[in-house]
């Protein structure tokens, strides 16, 4: 369950798989710790299954750092749970926004039509934040869409463009390069440093994609 990587990271691991409960409960660990946090601790990252903590060797030890997050998740209830804030996000598939979709279709032997189907009908949990600033990582995917991620990613992916990647979906916050498969776009904006809370998304929220067209397409 602990792990260290290096002499100034905890990798606290509190499960396995992508699992909606195991990534609630990282995220109230996450919380708990910032709420209660000692002196020492630099930094707190939580991801899908697991909590890594930065910490500074030159106050805190790996066994202080370890009985420290034990003490707090003692505190953790077994059924946590947060009400999530739900998002509807506008996405419009296909066209010059969604260069794959076809490929999509085609591979999964289905018409663009199903997928846009497939995709739109589905509640996704934001389980973690990265790879650039704002970027959703959701899920989970049905599996009637899952694709590997492509064998050479592109330079440049627009901000707003709306993805597939294995088994999540996500939406590039910002113009980046990218390998996930393009299938449409969403005029809104998830990063803007100016902004009181810079990120559209946070982890446990869930979104809905609500298709539009417009003369653009």
């Amino acid at each position: 369950m602990f792990k260290p990587l290096g002499d100034s990271a905890v990798l606290v691991q509190l499960g396995d798989k992508i699992d909606s409960a195991i990534n609630q409960r990282v995220h109230a660990l996450n919380a708990l710790l910032q709420k209660n946090s000692i002196a020492g601790i630099v930094e707190t990252v939580p991801a899908y299954c697991t909590l890594l903590i930065h910490y500074d060797p030159l106050i805190l030890t790996f066994d202080q750092v370890k009985r420290w997050v034990r003490d707090e998740m003692t505190q953790l209830a077994d059924s946590f749970h947060r009400t999530p804030r739900r998002l509807e996000i506008p996405i419009r598939y296909g066209g010059a926004s969604g260069l794959d979709l076809e490929t999509v279709a085609a591979a999964k032997n289905i018409s663009i039509a199903d997928v846009i189907r497939i995709h739109s009908e589905r509640e996704y949990t934001v389980y973690m934040m990265g790879f650039t600033p704002g970027f959703p990582y959701l899920g989970t995917l049905d599996e009637r869409l899952s694709m590997l991620r492509m064998e050479s990613p592109r330079t440049l992916v627009k901000a707003g463009s709306v993805a597939i990647g294995g088994s999540q979906t996500g939406i590039y916050p910002l113009d980046s390069p990218g390998g996930w498969h393009l299938i449409g776009w969403t005029p809104l904006k998830l990063f803007d440093p100016t902004r009181e809370s810079p990120f559209l998304f946070a982890p446990g929220d869930v979104i809905n994609f609500i298709p539009f067209a417009d003369d653009h397409a």
